[in-house]
């Protein structure tokens, strides 16, 4: 059975978990990082030399890096779920571009922020930096909305996919992070529309930022 390593938590790990929701993948998760098993001790490090959440364990094949987990299961287990990751090039390529969107551009806008209001990080109090990183982060909210607008349905497209996991965690940390939050109508509906899935509900929508 596959086996998931990470403290459930973890933003990243829950993209995995909602993944597996995604494909009805039966799966055992492991609570690993801060607060329970260290991440640095020699097993995990023999899996993970980064020592970062999540990793997992497909049999005898050990993968870590959250975005390519996800990409790997859906690939992998394709047959429970074809249109979470298309193999047509062009519509495929839609989704990658969403997912590194998330993890190049939006992650980096939201994690001083993040870090300062919710965390509450001593080494993360510049008021200054504080505001930018608000600012920049509410403007990406903007292109999401803007896209969202022109597809009237989910990020790549109309149909669900699985570019919706990482992009649908980080707008869940915008809406539970203490900010001001101005209006972008096609972003409220597209959060609600993604609260008709279990998925969202149980690993996103769950009362975790």
């Amino acid at each position: 059975m596959l086996q998931i390593l990470g403290k459930t938590t973890s933003i990243n790990v829950r993209k995995v978990l909602w993944t597996c929701a995604e494909l009805q993948l039966p799966f055992e998760q492991e609570d690993w990082g801060g607060g329970f098993r260290s991440t640095h001790s020699a097993d995990f490090l023999a899996l993970n030399p980064n020592a970062m959440v999540p990793v997992i364990k497909d049999g005898d094949f050990v993968l870590w890096e959250s975005n390519s987990i996800i990409r790997y299961l859906a690939s992998r287990y394709s047959d429970r779920a074809a249109q979470l990751y298309p193999t047509e090039p062009q519509t495929r390529a839609r989704i990658d571009q969403w997912i590194d969107w998330q993890a190049a551009e939006l992650n980096r806008s939201w994690s001083y922020a993040f870090l300062a209001l919710v965390r509450k990080s001593p080494a993360h109090q510049d008021a200054e930096a504080i505001a930018a990183s608000c600012a920049n982060w509410t403007y990406l909210i903007g292109i999401l909305d803007e896209q969202l607008a022109a597809t009237g349905a989910y990020i790549a497209g109309r149909d669900f996919s699985l570019a919706d996991i990482p992009i649908g965690l980080s707008l869940n940390r915008w809406f539970s992070t203490p900010l001001e939050h101005p209006h972008f109508a096609a972003v409220s509906a597209y959060f609600e529309r993604l609260a008709q899935r279990p998925g969202f509900l149980a690993h996103c929508r769950n009362g975790t930022p």
